[in-house]
Protein backbone atom coordinates (compact mmCIF):
# COMPACT_ATOMS: atom_id res chain seq x y z
CA UNK A 1 0.00 0.00 0.00
CA UNK A 2 1.27 3.55 -1.04
CA UNK A 3 1.92 6.49 1.00
CA UNK A 4 -1.14 8.03 -0.79
CA UNK A 5 -3.40 4.83 -0.30
CA UNK A 6 -2.53 5.04 3.39
CA UNK A 7 -3.46 8.31 4.15
CA UNK A 8 -6.46 8.16 2.05
CA UNK A 9 -7.79 5.44 4.43
CA UNK A 10 -7.14 8.12 7.38
CA UNK A 11 -8.75 10.72 5.64
CA UNK A 12 -12.32 8.48 5.24
CA UNK A 13 -11.67 6.99 8.87
CA UNK A 14 -11.17 10.42 10.09
CA UNK A 15 -14.72 11.23 8.39
CA UNK A 16 -16.15 7.83 9.83
CA UNK A 17 -15.02 7.80 13.12
CA UNK A 18 -16.56 12.25 13.52
CA UNK A 19 -19.63 11.54 11.94
CA UNK A 20 -20.23 7.82 13.78
CA UNK A 21 -19.40 9.67 17.64
CA UNK A 22 -21.54 12.49 16.58
CA UNK A 23 -24.70 10.41 15.58
CA UNK A 24 -23.87 9.30 19.30
CA UNK A 25 -23.79 12.37 20.62
CA UNK A 26 -27.04 13.25 19.26
CA UNK A 27 -28.56 10.12 20.40
CA UNK A 28 -27.39 9.99 23.96
CA UNK A 29 -26.81 13.09 25.13
CA UNK A 30 -30.20 15.41 24.51
CA UNK A 31 -29.04 17.98 26.86
CA UNK A 32 -27.38 16.51 29.86
CA UNK A 33 -23.79 15.99 30.73
CA UNK A 34 -22.26 13.00 31.28
CA UNK A 35 -19.04 13.14 33.54
CA UNK A 36 -15.66 10.88 32.20
CA UNK A 37 -13.00 11.89 34.07
CA UNK A 38 -12.44 14.51 36.59
CA UNK A 39 -11.72 17.38 34.02
CA UNK A 40 -13.64 15.42 30.94
CA UNK A 41 -17.30 15.63 30.54
CA UNK A 42 -19.54 14.50 27.65
CA UNK A 43 -21.93 17.08 27.24
CA UNK A 44 -23.86 17.97 23.62
CA UNK A 45 -23.36 21.37 21.83
CA UNK A 46 -23.42 22.88 18.39
CA UNK A 47 -21.37 26.09 16.88
CA UNK A 48 -23.14 27.11 14.06
CA UNK A 49 -19.94 29.65 13.82
CA UNK A 50 -16.69 28.86 13.02
CA UNK A 51 -13.53 28.22 16.23
CA UNK A 52 -14.89 28.80 19.37
CA UNK A 53 -18.44 30.10 17.73
CA UNK A 54 -17.09 32.80 15.95
CA UNK A 55 -19.17 34.56 13.38
CA UNK A 56 -22.15 32.22 14.53
CA UNK A 57 -25.16 35.02 14.32
CA UNK A 58 -24.23 36.01 10.56
CA UNK A 59 -27.61 34.44 9.46
CA UNK A 60 -27.51 32.78 6.34
CA UNK A 61 -25.22 34.65 4.97
CA UNK A 62 -22.65 33.53 7.74
CA UNK A 63 -23.10 30.25 6.64
CA UNK A 64 -22.39 30.13 3.03
CA UNK A 65 -19.89 32.05 3.64
CA UNK A 66 -18.49 29.28 6.44
CA UNK A 67 -18.97 26.81 3.79
CA UNK A 68 -17.48 28.11 1.51
CA UNK A 69 -14.34 29.01 3.02
CA UNK A 70 -14.35 26.19 4.22
CA UNK A 71 -14.59 24.23 0.90
CA UNK A 72 -11.61 26.54 -0.47
CA UNK A 73 -9.21 25.52 2.67
CA UNK A 74 -10.02 21.46 2.36
CA UNK A 75 -8.86 22.28 -1.92
CA UNK A 76 -5.87 23.66 -0.48
CA UNK A 77 -4.57 21.02 1.85
CA UNK A 78 -5.85 18.26 -0.37
CA UNK A 79 -3.57 19.79 -3.00
CA UNK A 80 -0.78 20.15 -0.38
CA UNK A 81 -1.62 16.65 0.54
CA UNK A 82 -1.72 14.97 -3.38
CA UNK A 83 1.89 17.03 -3.45
CA UNK A 84 3.35 16.11 0.14
CA UNK A 85 6.48 13.63 -0.69
CA UNK A 86 6.73 12.55 3.08
CA UNK A 87 4.44 10.25 4.69
CA UNK A 88 4.47 12.49 8.25
CA UNK A 89 3.50 15.30 6.61
CA UNK A 90 0.91 13.84 4.38
CA UNK A 91 -0.87 11.70 7.46
CA UNK A 92 -0.79 15.27 9.16
CA UNK A 93 -2.51 16.74 6.06
CA UNK A 94 -4.81 13.52 5.95
CA UNK A 95 -5.87 14.45 9.32
CA UNK A 96 -6.24 18.43 8.75
CA UNK A 97 -7.90 17.28 5.79
CA UNK A 98 -10.57 14.42 7.35
CA UNK A 99 -11.17 16.79 10.65
CA UNK A 100 -12.35 19.90 8.31
CA UNK A 101 -14.63 17.38 5.71
CA UNK A 102 -16.01 15.89 8.72
CA UNK A 103 -17.15 19.26 10.47
CA UNK A 104 -18.80 20.36 6.91
CA UNK A 105 -20.67 17.47 6.06
CA UNK A 106 -21.99 18.45 9.84
CA UNK A 107 -22.54 21.99 8.98
CA UNK A 108 -24.41 21.11 5.63
CA UNK A 109 -26.12 18.34 6.61
CA UNK A 110 -27.09 20.28 10.22
CA UNK A 111 -26.69 23.52 9.75
CA UNK A 112 -24.05 23.75 12.67
CA UNK A 113 -21.28 21.47 14.07
CA UNK A 114 -22.06 18.63 16.78
CA UNK A 115 -19.28 19.42 19.62
CA UNK A 116 -19.27 17.03 22.74
CA UNK A 117 -16.20 16.56 23.95
CA UNK A 118 -16.22 19.15 27.23
CA UNK A 119 -12.71 19.83 29.30
CA UNK A 120 -12.96 21.84 32.04
CA UNK A 121 -10.68 22.48 35.34
CA UNK A 122 -11.57 24.74 38.96
CA UNK A 123 -14.83 26.29 37.22
CA UNK A 124 -13.08 27.33 33.90
CA UNK A 125 -14.46 25.04 30.76
CA UNK A 126 -12.37 24.60 27.38
CA UNK A 127 -14.83 25.53 24.48
CA UNK A 128 -16.91 22.34 23.88
CA UNK A 129 -15.17 20.37 20.60
CA UNK A 130 -15.45 16.78 18.76
CA UNK A 131 -13.37 14.16 17.23
CA UNK A 132 -12.85 15.88 14.09
CA UNK A 133 -11.20 19.39 15.86
CA UNK A 134 -9.25 16.54 17.67
CA UNK A 135 -8.28 15.20 14.15
CA UNK A 136 -6.91 18.85 12.88
CA UNK A 137 -5.15 19.79 16.13
CA UNK A 138 -3.26 16.37 15.21
CA UNK A 139 -2.52 16.97 12.18
CA UNK A 140 -1.09 20.34 12.80
CA UNK A 141 0.78 19.26 15.72
CA UNK A 142 2.46 16.16 13.08
CA UNK A 143 2.99 18.78 10.68
CA UNK A 144 5.25 21.15 12.93
CA UNK A 145 7.12 17.41 13.57
CA UNK A 146 7.31 17.00 9.72
CA UNK A 147 9.16 20.69 9.51
CA UNK A 148 11.05 20.76 12.49
CA UNK A 149 12.87 16.92 11.30
CA UNK A 150 12.86 18.76 8.21
CA UNK A 151 15.02 21.40 9.43
CA UNK A 152 17.12 19.19 11.66
CA UNK A 153 18.14 16.63 8.56
CA UNK A 154 18.72 19.31 6.17
CA UNK A 155 21.34 21.93 8.87
CA UNK A 156 23.05 17.85 9.65
CA UNK A 157 23.55 17.80 6.22
CA UNK A 158 24.85 21.16 5.65
CA UNK A 159 27.31 19.97 8.49
CA UNK A 160 28.36 17.13 6.93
Amino acid sequence: MSNRDASLLVILGVIGLDASTKEAALMYLDGGSIPVLPVLNLTLGFNRGVSFGMFAGDGTEGWWAIVLLTLAICSAVAWLWHRSPRLLERIGYALILGGALGNLVDRISDGAVTDFVDLHAGGWHFPTFNLADVAITFGVILLLVSTIRGVVARDEQAYN
